[in-house]
């Protein structure tokens, strides 16, 4: 069986974030998704669990942070080029997302950005020279 990773987000406005999701390259799987979650697919392998916060207080006994006041995790999707992370960061933030609340960072060999969803839950989006890194 292939290895995959579901991040499991608690959302306020489920629509909204899915509507983010979709913006920045993600796919819905409707088998996964209700009026309480959104399964969005990077890939084969990466899935993003979009809960309510009710149906993600079912999940854990703790209270949910607020990642628009505290840093939570950094999460980092790999994109194909430059281009490609810039173009994702506009359709993030035409999307309700804010752009780069990280500095961006040119390498050379890397390039990020990072992009916050309308939760406050930060992505670094980046593009690693492939020949640097052998």
């Amino acid at each position: 069986m292939t290895k995959m990773i579901f991040l499991n987000l608690p959302v306020r406005d489920l629509q909204a974030a899915t509507n983010f999701y979709l913006a920045i390259g993600g796919t819905l799987n409707p088998q996964f998704s209700s009026d309480q979650a959104s399964s969005i697919m990077f890939s084969d392998a990466i899935g993003v669990m979009l809960l309510t916060h009710q149906h993600y207080s079912q999940f854990t006994a703790r209270q949910i942070g607020d990642p628009k006041r505290d840093s939570q995790m950094l999460i980092a999707l790999t994109l194909g080029s430059k281009d490609e992370v810039n173009a994702v960061i506009d359709k993030g933030v035409a999307a309700g997302g804010r752009a780069d609340p990280n500095p961006a960072q040119d390498l050379g060999f890397m390039f990020n950005r990072h992009i916050e969803d309308p939760d406050g839950n930060v992505w670094e989006l980046l593009w690693m020279n492939p020949a640097a890194m052998q």
